[in-house]
């Protein structure tokens, strides 16, 4: 079985769920006696792509063109598309970031593939790939079968491991690259990106504070306990739409999705809607006064109390712990 991973890299940068998706990939090809294939596409990606055979790809492909520089969903995807016909790929990878959920089903349609989107877990069953994913806002899990001769999985940011690399490099093979203006017809055009600031998607500790912080000018405590922790601030929808903080720090069904080692939620009732978005954390910690709150269905250490005198205690513990 051939896997062909989509490999996203932003300013030159492989994504961590980019080498988390090599990774599955091998061990899928492992399986299967098969092989993983690397796809990077951009400007200038030859040294960072390289360094993907260090995570378990067999061989390494770039298209490197300066029309790639920028991010275009339908020249990515019709690239994607048009390597994996020529690799004769039998499953195509990528993770579950912004990119690829707007990036893998265009490339799905140019290939009449399968789609299993957002998967948490992939294994191999009498040769056969079974992914699976939440549905019902993560109430409960499916397996997923793809029965198309090519099948499209992304693959939630966190939940696979990447390992460590090797070490190993591999010098990547270029791939042409025959772009119209019908295929760059969606181009960004520009980005910004917040100094300091760590993406919640990407942050393996998060701490997230509710509506029950009364205001945006107590999300100070969240702040210093994220920095201490070396996590990142998350915030949910009520908060957002408040106007306290930025919607790139939303966590929720109609923000972002994330699978942290840790996730610290303070003064978060738990609406459904917000547990979609990060139940698959690895470990849970709530404080909320309200002992009925849904968020201690879900966490794994609850504290019921008030998050103005627990929080700052925490992270005052915690910085005698870390030596800070």
């Amino acid at each position: 079985m051939k896997i062909l991973i989509f490999a996203e890299q932003r300013d030159l940068q492989l994504k961590k769920h980019a080498l988390e998706a090599v990774r599955t990939g091998r061990a899928l090809a492992d399986q299967t006696g098969g092989e993983a294939v690397a796809l990077v596409i951009g400007q200038g990606v030859k040294n960072s792509a390289a360094t993907l055979a260090g995570f378990g790809a067999h061989r390494v492909l770039i298209a490197d063109d300066a029309k790639l520089a920028a991010y275009s969903t339908t020249a990515y995807a019709k690239i994607i598309a048009d390597v994996a016909n020529a690799e004769h790929a039998d499953v195509v990878l990528m993770g579950a970031s912004a990119m690829g959920k707007d990036c893998a089903p265009r490339a799905a349609v140019r290939l009449e593939a399968g789609l299993a989107s957002d998967c948490i877990a992939c294994t191999v069953e009498n040769g056969e790939i079974v992914a699976t994913r939440p549905v019902y806002a993560g109430k409960a899990l499916t397996d997923i079968r793809i029965s198309t001769a090519v099948k499209v999985l992304t693959l939630r940011p966190n939940v696979f491991s990447a390992g460590t690399s090797s070490g190993a490099t591999a010098t990547p093979a270029p791939v042409s690259v025959a772009l119209t203006d019908a295929d760059l017809a969606t181009v960004v055009t520009g980005t910004s990106k917040s100094a300091g600031k760590m993406d919640v998607a990407e942050a393996d500790i998060i701490v997230t504070g509710g509506r029950g912080l009364k205001g945006p000018e107590n999300f100070g405590m969240i702040e210093e306990l994220a920095g201490v922790l070396g996590g990142a601030v998350g915030a949910s929808r009520a908060v957002v739409d408040a106007g306290w903080r930025p919607h790139e720090e939303q966590v929720g069904q109609t923000g972002k999705t994330v699978s942290p080692s840790l996730y610290i939620a303070v003064a978060v009732s738990g609406a459904i809607q917000h547990l979609a978005g990060m139940s698959s954390s690895k470990y849970i910690v709530a404080i909320n006064k309200d002992k009925d709150a849904p968020i201690f269905q879900v966490a794994d250490y609850g504290i019921v109390g008030d998050a103005f005198e627990i929080v700052p205690a925490l992270t005052q513990e915690t910085k005698k712990l870390l030596g800070k």
